[in-house]
């Protein structure tokens, strides 16, 4: 029996922390859970495709769209269940197990618990947000995965091909009924919040979320995003 989940990673420029990304993704393989992984690249420059390719990885070259290369990378997928995960995010031990157990639930999709590579207290009260977000309003943004029957995922039409948001445009769709907590952590790299302070970022981070909900095009988001 074929192994029943396809991994899609999107990329650009993602060197430094794609090794450890894969790395924690073998757990998945050995216990017969992966499938396949899918590297859906948005024009890299760096040795992110390299990394890929030398990890066994199918690399999809697509625009630099988080929506659009999701799409892509599912697109070019087999397995009856999908797995997205950003490549600065490392799944904690065991994350294999708390998969498997979900597989029942095809009108369900999970999302992993967030946790901080490093950060302290602010890091600790930043993914306790985000955690209790996730429970509270079914809003667990990409950084803490999304696994999802390809039933599920099809029927829904997939992401939507937006440079941003394309996470909290596929949680509205699901709704908090069908999204439920996987018993595992996504270990998220917290450079950008150490770079522009946790205060900074997380409240940049909830007007962006605030102005996508008030009707701003994802567009006009990204374009302010990638000034930040």
């Amino acid at each position: 029996m074929r192994a029943p989940v396809s991994v899609v990673v999107p990329t650009v420029n993602e060197e430094a922390g794609l090794p450890a990304c894969l790395g924690a993704l073998f757990e998945g393989v050995s216990a017969g859970v992966i499938r396949e992984l899918v590297v859906a690249d948005g024009g890299s420059s760096d040795g992110t495709l390299e990394i890929a390719e030398e990890a066994g990885a199918e690399v999809v070259r697509c625009a630099a769209s988080r929506g659009g290369q999701l799409l892509a990378g599912a697109a070019n997928t087999q397995g009856e269940w999908l797995l997205f995960v950003h490549a600065d995010t490392v799944l904690s031990e065991g994350w294999s197990a708390a998969v498997e157990a979900h597989l029942a639930q095809a009108d369900v999709a999970g999302y992993f618990a967030l946790g901080f590579a490093k950060g302290g207290l602010a890091g600790r009260l930043v993914a306790g947000w985000a955690n209790l977000r996730s429970r509270m309003f079914g809003l667990p943004y990409g950084d803490q995965g999304l696994l999802i029957s390809r039933q599920l995922y099809e029927a829904l039409g997939g992401f939507a091909d937006i440079p941003l948001m394309e996470d909290v445009a596929m949680a509205r769709q699901l709704g908090r009924a069908r999204l439920a907590p996987l018993d595992a952590q996504a270990i998220t790299s917290p450079r950008k919040y150490q770079t522009q302070g946790w205060l900074r970022r997380g409240g940049r981070n909830l007007w962006t979320l605030l102005r996508y909900l008030g009707g701003v095009s994802p567009e006009t988001l990204a374009a302010a995003y990638r000034r930040q």
